[in-house]
């Protein structure tokens, strides 16, 4: 069995994680440029656990500025098993009120200006996402939630957009057509780069506000949004703590094969295969590269 080491990305109003003993910030270099931040390793009781802020310490990156490739990668070097998501996001649901979290599973990926992959020309890979977040994390998430009596919903689509700006009316109206839960703009392609390191990942949405659908609430406005997400840090930082007491210490095999995704994936010939980049590749590709 492997070892358990969890790793957090925090998003909007979660820039330190409390509660972790012997912790300090590290330095990671990527080959994929400069990750968000340093991380902060500590321990909660005898789990590990790696964190790192998203928009980075001061909340210094746009969504489509972060350099998702190097956070994910980062991780990867960290020896990262489990990854919990956790961003803000607006409600597409009248029942999904500000302060309830909701565990996705699906996306709808409606990004354009990001890198998404750690593969390309020189190495091609096709890994699969018909479910892109491990059930066994999801579960533990939701049971933490349940125990620290969190309103939440197990399940629900995320739609991701670019950003900076919020959705206009008829693009939210859309998206509620489609049957999504909840908007966002980080998580996009950050469950795909996680797949293709062959993590689990699971991802925590705190609703903030209606988006601009909803007749009562207008135009989404900051500083209501900054109201609710401290309201909402306060609650994650419980939730993330419930977790990581009660996270198994020996990661199991996930069923659906996250921890496995490259097995069959990628379709370079090995003699095709671009140097350069595989040196790229050490940390996420790794196990199959040195094994072919």
């Amino acid at each position: 069995m492997t070892r358990t080491i969890l790793g957090i990305i925090g998003g909007s109003g979660i820039y330190d994680l409390p509660g972790l003993s012997h912790a300090e910030w590290q330095e990671v270099e990527s080959p994929w440029g400069e990750p968000s931040d340093a991380v902060r390793v500590g321990m909660i009781d005898d789990l590990q656990v790696v964190f790192l802020p998203r928009h980075g310490r001061g909340h210094r990156y746009a969504p489509s500025d972060i350099n998702y490739r190097a956070n994910i990668d980062v991780m990867k070097r960290m020896g990262v098993t489990d990854l919990v998501s956790v961003s803000a996001v607006g409600s597409l649901k009248e029942e999904l009120s500000p302060g309830t979290f909701v565990l996705v599973d699906q996306f709808i990926d409606r990004t354009f200006a990001r890198e998404k992959s750690f593969f390309g020309k020189g190495c091609v890979a096709h890994v699969s996402l018909a479910h892109p977040v491990s059930p066994l994390l999801v579960e533990a998430i939701a049971a933490a939630a349940r125990a620290q009596d969190i309103p939440h919903k197990q399940g629900g689509t995320y739609l991701a957009m670019e950003g900076p700006q919020f959705s206009m009316l008829a693009e939210s109206h859309l998206y509620r057509q489609w049957g999504c839960d909840v908007i966002g703009m980080t998580n996009m392609p950050e469950a795909k780069l996680a797949r293709e390191a062959e993590i689990c990942y699971a991802g925590v949405a705190m609703v903030t506000d209606y988006d601009s659908w909803h007749e009562d609430h207008g135009a989404v406005d900051v500083a209501t949004i900054v109201k609710t997400l401290h309201a909402n840090r306060d609650k994650a930082q419980g939730l993330l703590l419930q977790l990581c007491k009660a996270l198994p210490r020996e990661h199991s095999p996930c069923p659906i094969g996250s921890d496995r995704a490259l097995d069959f994936a990628i379709i370079t010939a090995p003699e095709a295969r671009d140097p350069a980049l595989l040196a790229r590749l050490d940390a996420v590709a790794g196990r199959v590269l040195n094994a072919s």
